[in-house]
């Protein structure tokens, strides 16, 4: 377990499943203990019990397996609420409490808002917690997830709404991916030296078996080739070389084409 500490919640960072990241926050002035996607009950237990602190609350970014799959255990052992997209309740188990950006929950101690971030599914959401974002599969280290149910515009308009937080944002995303996704990077971005930085540097980072996540959104807004397309000499370039029209969006898309085939 890894934990960071935030000016009224510290996050836990759980190793789970192949490469997944599960998070649990644990708010300084009252009981609130989250755990965000929570793809296995287990570890979660285990934390809290580290803890001595019983799980208050679930939220869920999205309904896949390996985001969810805590849900019923959890809920039974520790009387926790879920909460969850109200777009997509039907696919969240469990569900208690249904959110989005113009309804974010209530959590004592803390003030949340949520983000409607559809792309990777049509009913993703992302939670941010002062300046911690809790982004499941929507923005990676050096990444982004597949466009499985949305568009690459719905994609697109998605990370533009992250790239507008602070850049001083932590970004907890919810898969280890960085080190794979930099190689791409670094295929179609091989100039960038900002780039080949944070490739050593994460490298580093997993021989010595640590996490590369979270990282800062003014680190992914220079290296992440899906952000990238947010400078106008990288959209000109990268349009130039593949032979597309120089604009953001429509370069965005053939960067995820891009790397779906790579």
């Amino acid at each position: 377990m890894f934990s960071y500490s935030h000016s009224n919640f510290i996050v836990h960072q759980l190793p789970a499943l192949k490469d997944n990241y599960i998070y649990l926050v644990e708010a300084k002035s009252s009981d609130l203990l989250i755990a965000i996607d929570p793809a296995d009950a287990s570890c979660v237990k285990q934390a809290c019990n580290h803890l001595g602190k019983p799980l208050t609350h679930i939220f869920n970014t999205h309904h896949h397996w390996d985001h969810t799959d805590g849900n019923h255990a959890l809920k039974q052992h520790f009387g926790c609420v879920i909460i969850g997209a109200s777009h997509d309740a039907a696919r969240i188990p469990d569900i208690d409490i249904l959110t989005g950006e113009h309804e974010p929950p209530q959590l004592p101690g803390l003030i949340a808002r949520v983000m409607d971030v559809r792309g990777h599914t049509r009913g993703h959401i992302a939670l941010l917690l002062d300046d911690a974002l809790f982004c499941g599969d929507t923005l990676f280290g050096a990444g982004c997830g597949r466009l499985f149910e949305g568009t690459p515009a719905e994609m697109w308009h998605s990370l533009n709404k992250i790239a507008m937080l602070d850049d001083r944002t932590r970004i907890y995303c919810a898969h280890e991916y960085t080190l794979a996704n930099l190689e791409f990077a670094l295929a179609v971005d091989p100039d960038n030296p900002a780039l080949r930085r944070r490739k050593e540097q994460d490298q580093i980072k997993r021989t010595h078996s640590q996490p590369t996540i979270p990282s800062m959104l003014a680190e992914e807004k220079a290296t992440n080739p899906f952000l990238r397309p947010l400078d106008e000499q990288f959209t000109a370039s990268y349009a130039a070389a593949r032979n597309i029209a120089a604009e953001a969006m429509t370069v965005f898309a053939d960067l995820r084409l891009h790397k779906d085939h790579w």
